[in-house]
């Protein structure tokens, strides 16, 4: 009897994912995924460019200019993840500085930093 009970009244609800945002889903979760990961994005800017005597003051970076690189999964689905972030910091109006290559995992841990260029 409850066998039966339990079979007659279940009812499948499928989850539908509401974007409310002015891009795509993928781009969103991009934006997302980039934009949470901010403090250690910023911990690497500030450690690439500490010894650069002609770096501007107040040199920042734009998560809408930030591209992935590479997402490694280290363990099972769900396990942490390594994002590999190529960043372009900027100062002012948006006065491109250089090009860095950033390495955080989904904690918000830096791994590891690497300045690629810099713009005259």
């Amino acid at each position: 009897m409850i066998g039966m009970f339990l079979v007659i009244t279940y009812t499948r609800v499928n989850a539908k994912t509401i974007n409310e945002a002015d891009t795509e889903l993928c781009e969103t979760l991009k934006m997302a995924l980039i934009s949470s990961n901010r403090e250690p994005v910023d911990k690497a800017i500030t450690e690439i460019y500490k010894n650069d005597k002609n770096a501007p003051e107040g040199l920042t970076w734009a998560s809408y200019d930030t591209e992935i690189l590479k997402i490694k999964q280290l363990y099972g689905i769900g396990g942490l993840y390594e994002i590999t972030l190529k960043v372009y910091p900027y100062y002012r109006a948006h006065n491109s500085y250089g090009e860095d290559e950033v390495v955080i995992n989904t904690r918000g841990k830096l791994i590891s930093y690497k300045h690629l260029k810099t713009y005259p």
